[in-house]
């Protein structure tokens, strides 16, 4: 086991209807590194997966997303599938959530649908990012640039396309998130 996560804090926000594996992979990757994650969600002390065309397993929630406080964590993951950013774009507190890791200058990783999130906390104009392919309107008109790439980097914000990328996706988000210094505050 590679420690260089280490004292690394790293937030994912979640609702019912996450693409399971967007999850689990993720996480399961920075946890191995280290790092100490925390399953953040609106609603309830459970949220659901979604596993290709199904529903999936259930998943305890760490810290209710009304709770969580930005400044305790040093990185944000965010699992895509459908479900899940359509509906915390839909909520105040995650759009506020995820802005404030962006002001603060903190790493971000999206993958698949979740940089619907990322637009309507309006945070993409003028970088470059990728997504599943049928957001690419929607970034380009929120101001991005659209590739169709396994993983993009752009200052921190790491994005992929879909569950193949999975492998590059948990390469590159590990070592962004290793740049960013441990942050020293308590929950």
């Amino acid at each position: 086991m590679n420690n260089f996560l280490n004292k690394l804090k790293v937030a994912i926000l979640v609702t019912d209807g996450f693409e399971q594996i967007e999850l689990t992979k993720p996480r399961e990757s920075l946890d191995l590194s280290g790092a100490t994650t925390h399953l953040i969600a609106p609603d309830g002390r459970t949220v659901r997966g979604w596993n290709h065309t199904e529903w999936g397993d259930s998943f305890p929630v760490d810290v209710p997303l009304e709770s969580a406080r930005p400044e305790y964590y040093d990185a944000l993951l965010f699992p895509g599938g459908v479900l899940n950013p359509d509906s915390l774009r839909q909520e105040k507190k995650a759009v506020a959530f995820v802005k404030s890791f962006f002001d603060a200058g903190k790493p971000v990783a999206a993958i698949c649908h979740g940089p619907q999130l990322l637009i309507e906390a309006e945070v993409l104009q003028g970088r470059t990012l990728t997504s599943y392919p049928s957001l690419r309107k929607d970034i380009e008109n929120a101001g991005a640039c659209w590739v169709d790439q396994r993983v993009v980097i752009d200052n921190g914000l790491i994005t992929s396309r879909n569950p193949h990328d999975i492998p590059e996706f948990n390469e590159a988000m590990n070592q962004e998130f290793s740049r960013q210094p441990a942050a020293e505050s308590a929950l």
